[in-house]
């Protein structure tokens, strides 16, 4: 994501979720499904178009706003919640329920007391109710490259996660 937000101009992914991430037996992430993806030029996004992911979506783009690469800021930080939490966002409603509660009632999903504090502090970083606030690609980066551990092939899944 980094590179995609860093080319000139940006191109802003729009539908950043796990199903979109492809990982090889190196552990290297890939990206996936650019349909919804735009130069940052033309990036508006409406729900009208039944496109994306509300699980996954920011809250500006639940609103029919006006997005740019924060909105995928914010759905990375919905991504590390799964990886911290091993659990599905949002799992206990639907689509419409969560557009009204991410959308509207700036509600966030719990992290829960037992994830590492910088990974809680990135994830509500990423999850800033103005965009602007939130962190870009590279900061991120900068914040989880000490706290990760080479991946080996007898690395268990419990190692990799963002837990420790």
């Amino acid at each position: 994501m980094n590179y995609l937000h860093r080319r000139n101009p940006p191109i802003v992914h729009r539908d950043l979720k796990s199903p979109n991430l492809l990982v090889d037996r190196k552990y290297t992430v890939k990206v996936c499904d650019f349909g919804l993806s735009r130069l940052k030029a033309n990036t508006f996004l409406s729900s009208k178009t039944a496109a994306g992911t509300p699980e996954w979506m920011a809250p500006e783009v639940l609103r029919d706003e006006p997005s740019n690469e924060k909105s995928d800021v914010y759905s990375f930080g919905v991504i590390l919640w799964e990886l911290a939490t091993l659990r599905q966002p949002w799992g206990n409603l639907n689509p419409a329920q969560v557009v009204a509660a991410v959308g509207f009632k700036c509600k966030r999903l719990e992290i829960p007391a037992d994830v590492n504090p910088q990974v809680a502090a990135l994830i509500e970083a990423c999850w800033a109710n103005e965009p602007w606030k939130r962190p870009s690609f590279s900061a991120i980066m900068d914040t989880l490259r000490p706290l990760t551990k080479p991946a080996t092939p007898q690395t268990s899944q419990t190692d990799v996660s963002l837990l420790a």
